[in-house]
């Protein structure tokens, strides 16, 4: 999932060496905190937030496959 997440964001930013996930993984739940330039941070969320949306949605999705829910917080 991590590697889903970064492929996708890398792909959206400016500064792709810029970018940090760190996984905090409980029992049932993964948190991933995702950090990107402040240049990037608008292409990230997208406007009205719709980009973030989309990340989200698709990676909930893998994670429903193995059973698990997940949380993306953009940190900028």
């Amino acid at each position: 999932m991590k590697e889903i997440l970064e492929t996708i964001i890398r792909n959206l930013v400016s500064n792709p060496n810029e970018i940090s996930v760190n996984e905090i993984e409980g029992e049932k739940a993964i948190i991933f905190e995702v950090k990107v330039a402040e240049s990037d941070m608008g292409k990230i969320i997208g406007k009205e937030g719709r980009v973030a949306k989309a990340i989200r949605t698709v990676v909930k999705a893998v994670a429903s496959k193995e059973g698990k829910r997940v949380t993306i917080e953009f940190i900028g």
